[in-house]
C-alpha cells in the first residue's frame, strides 16, 4: 500500500514538474540582433538640401551600418526621424513594434518617413526616406 501511494505521489509530482516547465520556459529572455541596416532618401521635392537622419532601437540610437544586441521577451520598438535642417527645419519619424514571438529567424522591416514643407514657395511638398532594419534571432 505504502509503495502504491508512493508511485502515486511520484507521478504526480513528474506531471506537475513536466506541465510547468514550458510555463517557466516562456518568460525567458531571448536574444535579438537587431542591425540600422540604411537610410535613403527616395524622393525630394523641393524641400531641402541639408539632411540629418537616425535610427532608434528601443529608444538607443545607432550609426548605419550598426548593430546592437538586444534581450527581449516582448517586443522591439523601431524608430526612424528625418530632419530637414534649415532656419525653419522639418522633420517626420515612422515608429514600429515587432513582436518577437512571431520572430523564427530574421526579417527585414522597413520604415517610410514623410517629411514636409511647411514655409515658403515650395510649402506642401514632401520629402520621402526609406529606413532598413535587420532583426536576427541568435
Amino acid at each position: 500500500m505504502i509503495k502504491q501511494a508512493v508511485k502515486v505521489s511520484l507521478l504526480f509530482m513528474l506531471a506537475f514538474i513536466l506541465s510547468a516547465q514550458p510555463l517557466l520556459a516562456a518568460g525567458k529572455a531571448a536574444k535579438f540582433k537587431v542591425t540600422y541596416v540604411s537610410a535613403e532618401l527616395v524622393e525630394n521635392e523641393h524641400v531641402g538640401n541639408e539632411w540629418w537622419w537616425g535610427g532608434y532601437v528601443n529608444g538607443k540610437e545607432l550609426e548605419e551600418g550598426s548593430s546592437v544586441t538586444v534581450s527581449a521577451t516582448g517586443s522591439i520598438k523601431l524608430r526612424a526621424e528625418a530632419q530637414e535642417q534649415d532656419k525653419y527645419p522639418e522633420d517626420g519619424f515612422d515608429t514600429v513594434t515587432v513582436k518577437l514571438s512571431s520572430l523564427k529567424s530574421s526579417i527585414n522591416k522597413t520604415l517610410n518617413v514623410t517629411v514636409t514643407e511647411n514655409r515658403g514657395r515650395y510649402s506642401g511638398n514632401t520629402a520621402t526616406w526609406r529606413f532598413v532594419f535587420k532583426i536576427e534571432k541568435l
